[in-house]
């Protein structure tokens, strides 16, 4: 087996650590990712796969918000959980995670939950996109709400909860899904905030899968978010989450090729 090279320097790994991204999208918009900024409210299952997979392409900026521990109920399904990072912030363990990846990156947590009373302060410094992996209804909507009405480009991430099948997993316009009882109630409420669309959402259009079990137990993290916890699948939240950060790259990138 050959030798690993430890001389290279500092400017050798950060152009390395890239290179074949460059590849594939050239050196003009890697630096122009090297300038997004952008916000990932919840940190959970959905949020951990979205923020590592843009720390992954590069992005200069992020911002991460969650009030959340981790949990041993969580390390099915988050990227962040193990046994080692079990009762740390999930937004502390994330960021440490994509120092790991890009050194270089900006990233500024939030270890509380977004709502209307903090929304100002944490959109205050302005994001190039907003990714909405909170799973409070309420929250959800005005987060959605002041990002449309402040023309600042959001996508969400809708139900990801009793689903097992990766294929029917999409992404598209939240006031054009189907099958979706997340999506549903959002409409309804947004459009009672004049907000009528296009957002740009993650769903699934399976069936929703009733629990197996006929009492679950209470949620132990999050408070009230949710009255009770509801069964996941490892693959679903890690694709949403996957599809989000891609369909917001492959935007850009898009753009960029215009």
């Amino acid at each position: 087996m050959g030798n690993i090279d430890h001389s290279l320097s500092d400017c050798d790994l950060e152009q390395d650590r890239f290179s074949r991204l460059r590849l594939l999208i050239g050196a003009k918009a890697l630096a122009q990712l090297h300038r997004r900024r952008v916000a990932v409210f919840g940190v959970g299952g959905v949020g951990s796969y979205a923020v590592e997979a843009l720390a992954r392409a590069g992005i200069g900026h992020l911002t991460l918000v969650d009030p959340d521990r981790i949990v041993s109920s969580n390390i099915n399904r988050q990227l962040h959980a193990l046994e080692q990072t079990l009762g740390q912030l999930k937004v502390e363990v994330m960021a440490n995670r994509c120092r790991a990846i890009h050194p270089a990156m900006e990233i500024v947590t939030h270890p509380c939950r977004y709502s209307s009373e903090n929304a100002q302060e944490l959109l205050a410094p302005g994001f190039d996109y907003v990714l909405d992996c909170i799973d409070t209804i309420t929250d959800k909507i005005d987060l959605i709400a002041r990002c449309d009405g402040a023309g600042v480009p959001v996508i969400s991430a809708l139900g990801a909860a009793n689903k097992i099948d990766p294929s029917r997993v999409r992404c598209g316009d939240l006031f054009a899904t189907s099958n979706c009882r997340l999506a549903r109630v959002l409409r309804k409420e947004l459009r009672r905030r004049a907000v009528a669309g296009p957002i740009r959402a993650v769903y699934s259009t399976e069936e929703f899968r009733p629990l197996t079990h006929a009492q679950p137990q209470q949620r132990t993290a999050g408070g009230s978010w949710q009255r009770v916890p509801l069964g996941t699948l490892s693959t679903i939240p890690s694709l949403f989450g996957l599809m989000m950060a891609g369909d917001v790259l492959k935007q850009w990138l898009e753009a960029e090729n215009e």
